[in-house]
C-alpha cells in the first residue's frame, strides 16, 4: 500500500474502491439501486462517489432508455487499467512508478 500511495495514483476511499471492485466484478452493467443495496448505503451515498469516479474516468453513467428512471453504470477502459495496477502493487509485482519491479517479474 505504500508503494501504491507514493505512486500518485488517485486515492479513492473505501467506499468509491468497494464501487470499483462491484461495478467490475459483475459482467452486466451496475445501477444506481443496485449499489445502494449492495453496499446498504442510499442513493446519494452512491451519487456521490459516482461523481468522483466520473470525474477520474473510471465510469460513466448511461440512461437506460426503456425505463428513463434507472442509470446505468458502465465500466471503462481508464478504469480496467487502474485496477489492474491496483492489483499488481496489491500482488507486489508493480514498482512506484506502477511498472512491473523486478521482485515481481514473472519468468516464464
Amino acid at each position: 500500500m505504500v508503494r501504491y500511495v507514493r505512486s500518485g495514483q488517485p486515492d479513492l476511499t473505501n467506499r468509491q474502491m468497494a464501487m470499483m471492485m462491484l461495478i467490475y466484478a459483475d459482467p452486466d452493467p451496475s445501477t444506481v439501486r443496485g449499489l445502494a443495496h449492495k453496499l446498504s448505503v442510499a442513493k446519494p451515498v452512491v451519487t456521490r462517489a459516482l461523481n468522483r469516479l466520473g470525474q477520474l474516468g473510471f465510469v460513466r453513467r448511461e440512461r437506460d432508455m426503456s425505463d428513463r428512471r434507472n442509470v446505468f453504470i458502465r465500466r471503462t477502459g481508464k478504469g480496467a487499467e487502474f485496477l489492474d495496477l491496483f492489483d499488481r502493487f496489491i500482488a507486489g509485482s508493480a514498482d512506484e512508478s506502477g511498472t512491473e519491479s523486478q521482485r515481481g517479474k514473472r519468468t516464464a
